[in-house]
């Protein structure tokens, strides 16, 4: 029986992005080297590794984030669905409103809950009040948000909980309807109680959307994610199903970190 390769190539009719050769520099300091990996739509896929090591540069490339940083240099190809997403024949803008992302912690705007989910479809467009109530309520109740904020729509958003403004975020991500959510340790600054109900709707979302997560918490990865990657100084190390990263890996310096020897 053939030993299972460090980095699984999943086959690319399966996978909503594949990533071919990535590499990222800040001013000449190499962030990510030579990154290739397929990743599974409608499925969770965890970015693990010690800080510094890559995992955020790397969910930044897949809706080019790190465009706005000036000092980056991208080299590679990223395809999302057969689309090349690192030319110039793509507008960012629409980028983002296919690939979404919800941050390290809950940035809702200084305005109402409802301003807040509607601001999205507001810029692309949509000026109807009928549509746009109905956009609002369809991605509070799929953020598992609607019931305890259906009759505080028109209050600020600032007002909610820490736990419910990270959801309010997830939200007016899915107000404009992507296809892809990324989540950079969204919940490393909540509350046993609201991480789980985070998890929880991650579980619920994955049905129809592909989410990529960033985290630091290995069980968390452990108990939403159905694959695993595990980055290192700059470099993809393993990646596989979760279950076999965690307790079967190949590569002992996954071994070493997802067992605390270090990270």
């Amino acid at each position: 029986m053939n030993p299972r390769p460090a980095i699984l190539m999943l086959p690319d009719e399966t996978a909503k992005f594949r990533v071919r050769d990535l590499g990222v520099a800040y001013g000449g300091t190499p962030a990510l080297r030579h990154v290739t990996i397929n990743l599974p739509d409608r499925q969770i896929t965890a970015l693990i590794g010690p800080s510094g090591c890559g995992k955020s540069t790397f969910l930044r490339c897949l809706n080019r984030m790190n465009d706005l940083i000036l000092t980056a240099r991208i080299a590679g190809k990223v395809l999302l669905d057969e689309q090349e997403i690192l030319g110039n024949q793509i507008d960012p803008v629409e980028l983002r409103k296919r690939v979404g992302m919800v941050f390290q912690r809950p940035n809702p705007f200084p305005m109402s809950v409802y301003d807040n989910i509607a601001y999205g479809p507001r810029r692309h467009g949509i000026r109807a009040r009928g549509t746009l109530d109905q956009l609002v309520e369809q991605a509070l109740v799929q953020a598992a948000l609607w019931d305890e904020v259906k009759d505080k729509l028109r209050q600020s958003a600032l007002d909610l909980s820490g736990g419910q403004q990270q959801r309010l975020c997830i939200a007016r991500c899915l107000a404009v309807q992507p296809e892809v959510i990324l989540m950079d340790e969204p919940s490393s600054a909540l509350d046993p109680i609201s991480t789980f109900k985070i998890e929880e709707l991650l579980l619920e979302l994955k049905a129809q959307y592909t989410i990529v997560i960033v985290t630091h918490n290995m069980y968390q990865a452990s108990r939403v994610a159905d694959y695993t990657g595990f980055f290192l100084t700059g470099d993809l190390i393993e990646f596989g199903p979760t279950v076999e990263i965690f307790e079967r890996p190949v590569d002992q310096r996954t071994d070493d970190y997802v067992r605390g020897r270090f990270g």
